[in-house]
């Protein structure tokens, strides 16, 4: 099998051949089985055996793509796309999700959690296989200058707001003798879940006016969240239509 016929199976074929499908479902049973025993707290022996063979066929996989790097990125030279493939972005997460498993990382990373983190990032292998992931950040590349600006005054408020807050509320303290807010990076915590509407409710003001504040500052949230939601809205449909017309 030469390095062509390989690169068509690995990468998304849209011809829809039978080994190419048939690599893509088995890598997206990998991914599932690889993450199952994340979703526990202790490791059985079946556990075990579900990471040594995903971890097994993720190394393939990385290999395969590194090998057939020049086909994927006909615009460079084969040095260059062999040498620039692993600092890419997705075949660093393929690594970082790979390495946990070969006991890279010491006992105290391990104690950290970092290596059940780590193995989360299996996960985003689920970008290479989704055609409705693909839409969405065709979407997301396609407004990034819209969605920036929305997410920079949204962070803008955030700080504007918890400042406010942090010396409105600065010498109050809640029923428990607490102060409302301790440090600053409680008024952001505070901003950032009434600006998302979320509002745990962990934390509030107690005075009039902080309790004036919270509410403009959630008014002012469902407006700025709301725009984003119908650009990627408008957008993504878009993209869905253009997809279809390809098809037909």
């Amino acid at each position: 099998m030469t390095r062509k016929q390989l690169f068509i199976i690995v990468e998304k074929d849209s011809t829809k051949a039978f080994w190419s499908q048939l690599y893509d479902h088995i890598m997206f049973v990998m991914i599932i089985i690889s993450v199952i025993p994340l979703t526990f707290s202790i490791q059985t022996p079946l556990f075990i055996w579900f990471d040594r063979v995903s971890v097994s066929v993720f190394i393939i996989d990385y290999i395969l793509r590194w090998i057939t790097a020049d086909y994927r990125n006909p615009s460079k030279t084969p040095v260059v796309a062999f040498l620039t493939y692993p600092v890419t972005f997705m075949a660093i997460i393929d690594l970082l999700s790979i390495l946990p498993s070969l006991g890279v990382f010491n006992k105290a990373f391990k104690v950290l959690r970092i290596v059940r983190l780590l193995k989360l990032l299996r996960v985003l292998r689920f970008l290479r296989y989704s055609k409705n992931i693909d839409t969405l950040l065709n979407v997301l590349k396609k407004e990034r200058q819209i969605l920036l600006t929305v997410l920079g005054i949204a962070v803008f408020y955030i700080v504007v707001t918890a400042m406010i807050m942090f010396n409105v509320e600065m010498n109050n303290a809640n029923p428990n003798g607490e102060y409302v807010f301790q440090t600053f990076f409680d008024a952001l915590y505070w901003a950032t879940t009434t600006l998302t509407t979320v509002g745990y409710g962990d934390i509030s003001p107690v005075s009039e006016l902080g309790r004036v504040i919270s509410m403009i500052s959630s008014l002012f949230g469902v407006a700025i969240i709301a725009l984003p939601s119908g650009v990627i809205t408008a957008s993504y449909l878009e993209e869905i239509k253009k997809g279809r017309k390809i098809e037909n």
